[in-house]
């Protein structure tokens, strides 16, 4: 059996004004023609195919035409829900696509039975026979698997959501065990997931998930599968140095802190003696981004360096991140003449600053482009005198009604725009 491990798509991504279309077009071209070299009987989506509850009918349109023509590869197909996803969205066509071999798993059913019977696919091979069991978790949301009750701490909470999650996993592969005697083979079980692992190394465009409840899920919580499919984190990575547990990452950088790695996706070997092999493919880049950091002295140099990836085609998309404590009015022009004829597009030209002080003082003129919602917050904060316990109870306080605001978002523009 041999699966094809990806993730973290974000379809419909705008960054910093700029669409990705071009980009996961060539992507999904680049997918399909690997799935035919390499003989691939299902593809695993783990979370994240879109970027919003409500993308734009482009991203939908790319998103339909994959499924069909992967249809016609001979390949399966699964999709699974992530945070960025809404479960709306994705169930809509669900049992439709299931006519064109694609599995769609949107979110957590409301029963564990209805979950075990929906979360649970048997994958088949090219020739029509089994070829493993898949424990299809999407993103789990914690309102999915634990009750929120009055007085609880905030570590109460954190046990309540992992033990949750931890016992979803378990029922499930429990579930593919019995599957196994039923089926009087030994297939190889394979599970995934949408969620931060401890030790992972997330980047910038990484949301946190489970904001001020859930840093990151045991490894050790995780059912004992051949193999463990995860999405969330966009750098491809084993996790704790397990070759079966791995994060594909996204297929394209999704920020700037992610210039430089090598984007990929995952071919899994596997038989009734479990794991046989994982083998990265490397993704062509399309669209080469940098960032560069420096003071207007030194910044030159590394704009030349960057713009050696470009071409008058297909400019780097740069960012300029500039060392000093003064404040520069006319920092943008300064920055257009560094640039020139070279060619790169700046995105986003930033100021870094090493002096507290002068952060404190309120010179520091940063726009709010520069910060996201938690650093004004943290900003904020540190004008105040407050005891550490009431400091700590407003930061968890403002990260949980941030969480509830953007799912609420996320669901209330996918509902929005059904209707």
């Amino acid at each position: 059996m041999r699966i094809l491990h990806t993730s973290d798509w974000h379809l419909g991504q705008h960054f910093l004004g700029k669409t990705r279309l071009a980009e996961h077009q060539a992507f999904v071209g680049w997918l399909l023609e690997a799935v035919r070299e390499k003989a691939v009987d299902a593809v695993i989506i783990a979370g994240d195919v879109f970027d919003t509850g409500a993308p734009p009918s482009y991203a939908r349109e790319l998103y339909n035409r994959f499924i069909a023509d992967l249809h016609d590869t001979g390949a399966g197909l699964v999709v699974l829900g992530g945070n960025h996803d809404s479960v709306a969205t994705l169930a809509e066509g669900q049992y439709l696509l299931q006519r064109l071999g694609t599995h769609v798993v949107p979110g957590v059913a409301a029963t564990p039975a209805l979950s075990a019977t929906e979360q649970l696919l048997v994958l088949p091979q090219r020739n029509g026979e089994a070829g493993a069991l898949l424990c299809a978790v999407p993103f789990i949301r914690a309102r999915d698997v634990a009750e929120s009750r009055a007085g609880e701490s905030a570590e109460d909470k954190l046990r309540a959501l992992q033990n949750g999650i931890a016992t979803h996993y378990a029922q499930l592969h429990a579930a593919a065990e019995a599957a196994r005697v039923r089926l009087g083979r030994h297939l190889p079980i394979v599970a995934s997931g949408h969620l931060t692992t401890v030790g992972a190394s997330a980047s910038e465009s990484v949301r946190e998930i489970y904001v001020g409840t859930l840093e990151a899920f045991p490894t050790s919580a995780f059912p004992p599968a051949d193999y463990i499919a995860l999405g969330h984190i966009h750098r491809p990575q084993k996790v704790g140095g397990l070759p079966h547990i791995r994060y594909s990452g996204s297929p394209i950088p999704l920020s700037f802190d992610e210039t430089g790695v090598t984007k990929e996706v995952l071919l899994v070997d596997l038989d009734d003696n479990g794991l046989q092999a994982v083998t990265p493919l490397e993704v062509p880049c399309l669209q080469p981004l940098a960032s560069v950091r420096g003071d207007l002295a030194t910044l030159q140099a590394a704009i030349a360096e960057a713009a050696r990836q470009g071409t008058p085609e297909t400019p780097v998309w740069l960012e300029v991140c500039v060392r000093g404590d003064d404040y520069l009015a006319d920092l943008q022009t300064r920055i257009e003449a560094l640039t020139g004829d070279l060619p790169v597009e700046v995105l986003r030209i930033r100021r870094e600053r090493s002096s507290a002080p002068a952060m404190a003082a309120g010179n520091t003129r940063e726009t709010l482009d520069e910060l996201t919602a938690f650093e004004v917050f943290e900003r904020r904060l540190a004008r105040e005198a407050l005891e550490p316990p009431l400091r700590e109870a407003l930061q968890a306080r403002f990260r949980s009604v941030v969480t509830d605001l953007a799912e609420g978002d996320t669901e209330g523009k996918a509902q929005g725009e059904a209707a």
